[in-house]
């Protein structure tokens, strides 16, 4: 009776490992998806950034240190190899895109202009459609990490080398305070 009993728990045990195990799995693969829905997204950013680019020189040629700030945020952003590379170089591109608009301000033939406005208004969505895979990303970055540190699934994860994943964060301490609003 003991026998069947210890094999009982021996044979229970084997199967929460396995369950724990592809448990993991499955938050390593969603993770690994929730970053390439990113990267679709961002590429997608990466190729209208020079047509919006291009519309924008035909009214404003002069702005060259511009433009090649944002070329330069955007070879960064696509060559970065890590979350926390990525995060950084997203960010300066980012505020390099919040420059070309402000400089779009002082044009009001270009801000008239269809294909501008078409271009502006499908880098917005496209913006959104980043910050909602971000989310999502952070979301399964969250429940992979608490998965790989949580007792007894720990040991299963260190046995077999998971890893913790890296948030997609803001990197510039300046962005995270409240805005200042004055009348």
């Amino acid at each position: 009776m003991v026998y069947l009993v210890v094999l009982a728990i021996i044979i229970l045990s084997f199967f929460y490992g396995v369950s724990v195990y592809n448990s993991l799995v499955r938050k390593k693969t969603e993770m690994e998806e929730g970053w390439s829905s990113i990267d679709v997204f961002l590429k997608k950013r990466y190729d209208l950034i020079p047509n919006l680019m291009e519309t924008v020189k035909g009214y404003a040629s002069h702005e060259k240190e511009l433009f090649e700030n944002i070329t330069k945020a955007r070879n960064l952003a696509q060559n970065a190899s890590s979350v926390n590379e990525q995060g950084q170089a997203e960010n300066a591109l980012k505020n390099s895109m919040m420059n070309l608009f402000a400089i779009a301000e002082n044009y009001p033939e270009l801000k008239a202009n269809q294909n501008f406005s078409e271009l502006q208004n499908e880098l917005t969505s496209l913006e959104e459609e980043i910050e909602m895979t971000r989310r999502y990303y952070n979301g399964t970055v969250k429940e992979n990490n608490i998965s790989i540190e949580s007792f007894p699934s720990n040991i299963i994860a260190n046995m077999f080398n998971f890893d913790k994943g890296e948030f997609f964060e803001i990197s510039n301490a300046t962005e995270r305070e409240p805005v200042k609003i004055s009348f």
